[in-house]
């Protein structure tokens, strides 16, 4: 940009030069840029599951998941089950949690992907002699976990189905309490088993009958977050001595109301990387998962970075940076409010400089008059002379803009120095 203004009878050029901001706010930009082309570290916390198994299964899971990649999941204490874990989900207390496919629908809880089963293990001293179900509970103790555990709902169903009131068992409430028959649902794995060497497992029914209208079947169909399972015979040394037929029921990983997207669809697919890992650390329990695994039978509703994954939509470049696009343009749009409040400061502060050279030429042209003398009005156009230099000087150096005002004042000036030139030529003509 150039300006041209009078100085006295000739011209003056000078070059206004805005680039400086410009460069200043390109400068600025160039870290937040490459700062925003970094992958963000994800921090995801996750409800500590109550038993020592799961608490293992997730301390690995967290600690896999953490080698090679950008996400970070962290166990929030305290140990926490079924529905309490949801309800650190709804209240923004954590943003994961592992629990079973028998809760109840939430509102607002998403179910990511289902990590392993849970097998329904029946096992019953070796001493009773088995004719039918009602014979291994007549009058027996009964450890089916605590009330509201998924061991609990499941045998309470199994209790109507087999008409097992009538049976006259009671409950214990803790396995030391040298129970006849245990009830857990639990992962397979044979170590943890191995121990109950005194106990049988109680088989629902023959593997053959499965998908031949069996009672094995009925449960399924009036329980569709359920599924027909083998438990092959040998699994559990002499506790297994025989194929069991039971029933599976998911583990699954649920998500927070508002989980990101993105952040979801990437959570799955570091989960599924880890997969052959977390199976050589738990012999048996993520074997069976296929990539496409079946949500099919899940309690909740999907979260749409599942249906992304299954439907293999990935995130596009606007959901992945979305939060970080919006800083970016939240900084740009704070420097550049600050860049136009700096230079509309800057032009105050050069309008009031402007203004103090208006009043020294008014009140140099008010100090003359007809009474003054020659040198009187010599010595003040030297005065405004000495101003209109001092003007163009703070011109040059940027500290005076080159507008209105400016131009305003060199007019001024020159008005003034023409006034005091015609009166000292009509003063010298008349003497």
């Amino acid at each position: 940009m150039e300006l041209y203004c009078v100085y006295s009878s000739g011209y003056m050029k000078f070059g206004i030069n805005f680039m400086s901001i410009k460069r200043a706010f390109f400068l600025l930009l160039i870290p937040v840029l490459l700062t925003a082309c970094e992958q963000p570290l994800t921090e995801l916390r996750l409800v500590v599951p109550v038993t020592p198994v799961e608490q293992k299964i997730m301390e690995n899971l967290s600690e896999l998941v953490a080698r090679n990649s950008d996400v970070r999941i962290h166990l929030t204490a305290p140990p926490q089950s079924g529905a309490s874990a949801l309800d650190s989900l709804i209240e923004g207390r954590a943003d994961l949690a592992l629990v079973s496919n028998t809760q109840p629908y939430r509102e607002g809880i998403a179910t990511l992907m289902p990590l392993y089963s849970t097998v329904l293990h029946i096992a019953y001293k070796k001493t009773i002699k088995v004719i039918d179900p009602h014979s291994i509970f007549k009058d027996a103790k009964v450890y089916a976990g605590q009330k509201g555990s998924s061991s609990r709902l499941i045998f309470e169903r199994i209790i109507e189905r087999f008409k097992l009131a009538e049976t006259n068992f009671s409950y214990v409430a803790s396995i030391k309490e040298d129970p006849d028959v245990i009830i857990i649902f639990a992962p397979i794995s044979p170590k943890r088993i191995e121990k109950y060497s005194d106990f049988r497992l109680f088989s629902l029914g023959s593997p053959d009958e499965v998908g031949r209208g069996s009672l094995v079947d009925s449960a399924v169909l009036l329980n569709p977050q359920l599924s027909p399972f083998v438990i092959p015979r040998g699994t559990y040394g002499e506790i297994s001595e025989q194929p069991v037929l039971t029933v599976a029921v998911d583990k699954i990983l649920v998500a927070r109301p508002g989980l990101d997207k993105a952040i979801a669809y990437d959570l799955i697919n570091e989960i599924l990387r880890v997969r052959p890992a977390m199976a050589s650390l738990t012999a048996g329990l993520f074997n069976q998962s296929p990539d496409d695994f079946d949500v099919s039978r899940s309690t909740f509703v999907l979260h749409p970075g599942t249906q992304a994954y299954l439907q293999r939509s990935a995130p596009s470049i606007y959901e992945r940076y979305a939060g970080i696009a919006e800083l970016v343009v939240t900084l740009m749009i704070g420097f550049l409010s600050a860049a136009f409040a700096g230079v509309k400061i800057l032009r105050m502060r050069k309008k009031n400089r402007i203004d103090d050279f208006y009043s020294k030429v008014i009140s140099i042209r008010n100090e003359i008059d007809k009474t003054s003398n020659s040198n009187e009005r010599e010595l003040a156009a030297d005065q405004i002379r000495s101003l209109q230099n001092t003007a163009f000087e703070l011109l040059v150096d940027e500290s005076l803009a080159a507008d209105e005002s400016f131009r305003i004042f060199i007019t001024l000036s020159n008005d003034v120095l023409q006034q005091l030139e015609g009166r000292s030529n009509r003063a010298s003509s008349d003497s």
